[in-house]
């Protein structure tokens, strides 16, 4: 069995999923929206073994719990910079993630499967970004797979994966790897379902 390759650029996730939260269940759903990290790392992994885990993102205030909970699942969060007064990430930990990428294709013994989950595929042109490293990685022998929310995804990136590995939009996805805290409080609103990995598509061999 080929072991699975998990890169999450978790900032474009997450603000993805405020977009998708404010369309589904209304505008204040946007503020209130939260990823169900374990739920989405089952639906990245999808019964397989996972060789690594590597999450990259920004540490807000009050989310090192959500990161350490990540941690408990086996996944490396390589890269935790907090946010500047203007609420931008003083630093980008994308770079790190796309550096993984290359590295690993670079250092495993035989290829695998890479397991991205972003939108953001700005760079091609200039060979950069998670879609070039994508596409490096399906040169080398990798099978590749990419979880994003539709409407956000860029869309070349988008129709390269389904034509060259598997596009899983994790709009479909939604109950499960989201849920909404309340308005006021730490409390769930509405919880997360239970992943249903009969409707996510596999890479095939």
């Amino acid at each position: 069995m080929e072991n699975v390759f998990i890169y999450w650029d978790n900032s474009n996730i997450f603000i993805s999923a405020q977009e998708v939260a404010a369309l589904r269940e209304g505008n204040m759903a946007r503020y209130r929206v939260r990823i169900h990290f374990k739920s989405m790392l089952r639906l990245a992994r999808a019964n397989r073994q996972m060789e690594k885990a590597v999450v990259a993102g920004s540490t807000p205030p009050g989310a090192r719990a959500l990161w350490d909970a990540l941690r408990n699942e086996g996944v490396k969060v390589e890269e935790l910079f907090d946010r500047g007064s203007g609420g931008k990430e003083q630093e980008v930990p994308d770079r790190q993630l796309q550096l993984q990428m290359m590295t690993d294709v670079a250092t495993c013994p035989r290829p695998g499967v890479a397991v991205l989950l972003t939108g953001d595929g700005r760079g091609r042109e200039e060979k950069k970004g998670f879609h070039y490293a994508l596409e490096v990685m399906h040169s080398k022998g990798w099978r590749v797979e990419l979880l994003s929310w539709e409407q956000t995804c860029r869309r070349e990136m988008r129709d390269w994966a389904r034509k060259n590995g598997v596009f899983v939009p994790l709009d479909d996805h939604y109950e499960s790897v989201t849920c909404l805290q309340e308005r006021n409080g730490p409390a769930m609103e509405r919880r997360a379902e239970e992943v249903d990995l009969s409707r996510r598509s596999i890479s095939p061999r």
